[in-house]
This record gives structure tokens, sequence and C-alpha cells, in this order.
């Protein structure tokens, strides 16, 4: 597989709410296993009604026996500010759920989640998830620099709320923070807690809504070290 010769690791999506029969899950299985994949994203997606058996991601970790398929870990969705269309008590429920399936039927898991713009529900978030007993990995999900009618338009889709608002009432740092120089107000916050809580989460996943390049230039600048601290607490990229 190209990916895989590119030294990535190919992991694909999968809205288990399309799916339209068990036998359609295992054919995309056993076809992704035999390319080399070892790795799927399970998502319900946003789909009033399911096509067929499975729908939840829950669902499909109980009758998918991927594990014996030829998978080693699934990564599974986290909603740090709950879902536009679900009860906030509903998603926990599910979160906790999904991580205690997979790690009965062997596979490792990771929550990649929604993206946000402020720190604080996300690391609240993650201290109840280690508090009930959680132990699957955990990214935080940040849009990668993109300007800022992308990110609105990205926002209003996937119903991040909350602390969208939060940095609106910021008024012109609104636009200086998310304008062309992506997530660099949340990097202290979330570096700051991981310091002191070593295994609250496992790093970040980044959403490219401004181009696969421009993330991969921002990711290089904060690797090298181009960067120096601002005020507010933020970072300032070259």
């Amino acid at each position: 597989m190209v990916v895989r010769m590119a030294d990535f690791e190919p992991i694909p999506h999968i809205p288990v709410r399309l799916l339209e029969s068990q036998k359609e899950l295992f054919e995309l299985i056993d076809n992704a296993v035999r390319q080399g994949v070892r790795e799927v994203l399970l998502v319900s997606g946003d789909y009033p009604e399911a096509r067929g058996p499975f729908s939840k991601v829950s669902d499909v970790l109980r009758a998918g026996d991927l594990r014996s398929r030829g998978l080693e870990r699934v990564s599974l969705g986290g909603h740090p500010e709950g879902h536009a269309r679900v009860s906030l008590q509903e998603i926990r429920a599910a979160e906790v759920e999904k991580a205690q399936i997979a790690q009965q039927t062997g596979l490792e898991a990771s929550f990649v989640t929604q993206f946000f713009f402020d720190a604080d529900p996300f690391l609240r978030w993650a201290k109840e998830l280690r508090n009930a007993g959680i132990s699957a990995g955990i990214r935080a999900g940040l849009a990668g620099p993109a300007h800022i009618a992308t990110l609105l338009k990205f926002a209003m889709r996937c119903g991040v709320g909350p602390s969208m608002r939060a940095l609106s009432d910021r008024g012109s740092a609104f636009a200086k923070l998310l304008g062309e120089h992506g997530p660099e107000h949340l990097i202290p916050a979330l570096a700051q807690d991981l310091i002191t809580s070593p295994h609250l989460f496992d790093g970040i996943h980044l959403f490219c809504f401004g181009g696969y390049l421009k993330t991969c230039r921002w990711l290089q600048s904060m690797t090298l070290g181009q960067f120096e601290f601002a005020e507010e607490g933020s970072l300032k990229v070259f």
C-alpha cells in the first residue's frame, strides 16, 4: 500500500450507519486488512436512520469480531462538548461502552475528539474518562491553520458550539487566534496539563481544514521549536 510505503499508518474511516449488512462490514474489513490496514476509525455518522443493522459503533464492536479478522486497533469518536443531535448523558454512556467493548474484544482503543477551540471542556472530559477507569488512548482534535470563514463553516457543520462561543466573546482576539495562526492558543494549556497529569491524554490530532501542506508546515515549525511565547498564554509560530 502506498500509504504504508510512505511510513504512514492507513486508518480508514467507517460511518457504521451506512453499512447495509454484516456481510458488507466483513467484506470491507477483510479487504482493508489485505491491503495492510491494522486500524479503523468507527463513527456512527450523522444520518437519521441506519441503512442496516448498525445504528451505533458499539453494535459493530459487538457483532463484527474485528480482532479475529486481523484488526489490532480501533479509533473512536470523542465529544468533549457533547453532540448537537444526541443528549450529553447518552454520549457519555456510549463513550464508556465503546471503550469497554473494545478492551473486552482485544482491540487497542483510542478516542479522537471532535475539534474544539477551548481547552477546558476537553480537559474536564478526559479527567472524567480516567476517573471512570477508562484507559483507552485520548487524542485532542485540533483545527490546523485555516481562514476563519473555513473554521466557522466546519464548526457549524459539526456542531462545535460552546468553545466557539467562548472564543467569539474575545472580540478581535477571535480573528487573531484563528486566522492563519492555527491552534497556538490551545497548545500551552494542553501542555501544562500534560506535565502535571502525564497519563491524561496521549497527544493531538490535527484536522487539515486549511489544507494538508499548510498543516504540515505548521507542525514542522512547532516540532523544530520555531515559535515564541506571546501574550495571553498563546504562541507565535514562525
